[in-house]
C-alpha cells in the first residue's frame, strides 16, 4: 500500500531526498553526474525552492533543499516568466510556449491567464514537484543521450522532515557531502566535484550560500569563512577520529568497527557518526530535537501504527543528545 507523503504545511520545511537507480546500478559516469548537478540547480530556481547541500553518485542522488511556505510566497507575472525561462531556454528544443507569448496572456489577465498561473504555480513550492521535475527532465536527458528506455529510477523518492535551525540541518548536510568519502571515492569531501561542499569548496556563490543557510542555523555565524571553519571540524571529525590520520584527511570507520562499537553499546560523537551509513538519514520520518519530532508525530499520528505511542527515538550510536527520529514501526518510509 502507498502511503501518504508527511508535509509540513503553513510554515517552512527542510526534506533530506534520496532517489537510486533501478536495481541500483551504476549509470551515472562523468557526464551524467555533471548534467544532473546542473539541473539540481536549475530545477530548484524554477521550483522556487532553496538546495542547502546535495551529493550525486554513481547510483543515486541526495539532496537537502528548504521548501518556504507557499502562503508567504507572492510571485509575479514576470517571475512566473523567468523561472519558466530558467526551465524552458528558447534556445532548447524542448521549449514548450514561446515566454512572450504566455507573458502577454499573464499581463492581460482573464480565465486563460488563471489557468496559465496555475498550471506553473502547481509545479513549485512543493518537495513532491521538485523531485518529480528533476527526475523527469534527466530521465529524458539520460535516456535520449545513451540510447536507452524504460524507467530509470527504482522507486518513489525517499524524503526525511529535517527540523528547520538548531543542529539537524548542518549534521544531515554533513552526511550528505561525506557520501564520496564512505564510498571511498576521496579522501577529503573538497576534492569530490558533484557536491556542495564541493562546489563551494572551489568558489561557487550558489553552494556556499545553501551550506551557510543549513549551517548558520547551528552556529550562528554570518560569513563564508566562519561557517566553513565550523562545517569542516563536523565533516573531518576533529578531535573525533576513532584513529590518528594524516593532517587535512578525513578519516573512513570500517563498518566492521562501527558494529562492533555498537554492538558493545558505545556513543561515537556525531562527526564519528557521520563516516558509516545510517539508515535513519534516509529511511527515518522525521529527524531533529525531541521537542520537534514530538510536534510533528502528532500532528501525523494517523500514518503511524496504533501501536505507537510516541514519535522520538536518539540516534542509535551518537552521544549527541540534541538529534532524535522518528521511524514507523512497520519500516516502511514516510517521506
Amino acid at each position: 500500500m502507498r502511503h501518504a507523503r508527511l508535509k509540513i504545511r503553513n510554515q517552512s520545511a527542510v526534506y533530506h531526498c534520496v532517489s537510486r537507480t533501478v536495481n541500483r546500478e551504476m549509470l551515472f559516469h562523468r557526464m551524467a553526474k555533471e548534467v544532473l548537478r546542473k539541473h539540481i540547480w536549475q530545477v530548484a530556481e524554477f521550483s522556487g525552492v532553496e538546495v542547502l547541500t546535495f551529493c550525486v553518485m554513481s547510483n543515486h542522488f541526495h539532496v537537502l533543499i528548504r521548501v518556504p511556505d507557499v502562503g508567504n510566497v507572492k510571485v509575479s507575472n514576470y517571475e512566473l516568466i523567468r523561472r519558466y525561462r530558467v526551465l524552458y531556454p528558447e534556445s532548447k528544443r524542448f521549449q514548450i510556449a514561446s515566454s512572450a507569448v504566455l507573458f502577454e496572456i499573464l499581463e492581460k489577465g482573464g480565465e486563460e491567464a488563471e489557468i496559465i498561473r496555475s498550471a506553473l504555480l502547481s509545479q513549485m513550492h512543493d518537495v513532491s514537484q521538485y523531485m518529480k521535475t528533476l527526475k523527469q527532465r534527466f530521465s529524458i536527458y539520460y535516456n535520449r543521450s545513451y540510447g536507452r528506455v524504460g524507467t530509470l529510477w527504482s522507486e518513489r523518492f525517499k524524503s526525511t522532515i529535517v527540523e528547520t535551525g538548531g543542529w539537524a540541518p548542518s549534521v544531515v548536510a554533513a552526511y550528505i557531502d561525506l557520501n564520496p568519502v564512505r564510498a571511498g571515492l576521496v579522501d577529503d569531501p573538497k576534492d569530490y566535484r558533484w557536491s556542495s561542499y564541493g562546489e563551494a569548496s572551489a568558489g561557487a556563490t550558489r553552494a556556499r550560500a545553501g551550506l551557510m543557510s543549513a549551517v548558520d542555523g547551528g552556529f550562528g555565524q554570518h560569513d563564508w569563512r566562519t561557517v566553513a571553519n565550523d562545517y569542516r571540524r563536523l565533516l573531518y571529525c576533529k578531535g573525533a577520529s576513532p584513529a590518528p590520520g594524516k593532517e587535512g584527511k578525513a578519516m573512513r570507520i570500517p563498518v566492521a568497527t562501527w558494529r562492533r562499537e555498537m554492538e558493545r553499546g558505545a556513543e561515537l560523537p556525531v562527526s564519528s557518526a557521520l563516516r558509516c551509513r545510517i539508515r535513519y538519514f534516509t529511511d527515518g520520518a522525521i529527524l531533529g530535537s525531541q521537542a520537534y519530532v514530538e510536534e510533528v508525530f502528532q500532528a501525523f499520528r494517523e500514518h503511524f501504527g496504533p501501536r505507537r505511542k510516541t514519535g522520538s527515538r536518539k540516534m542509535k550510536g551518537s552521544s549527541w543528545e540534541g538529534l532524535v527520529v522518528s521511524k514507523d514501526l512497520r519500516g516502511e518510509v514516510f517521506g
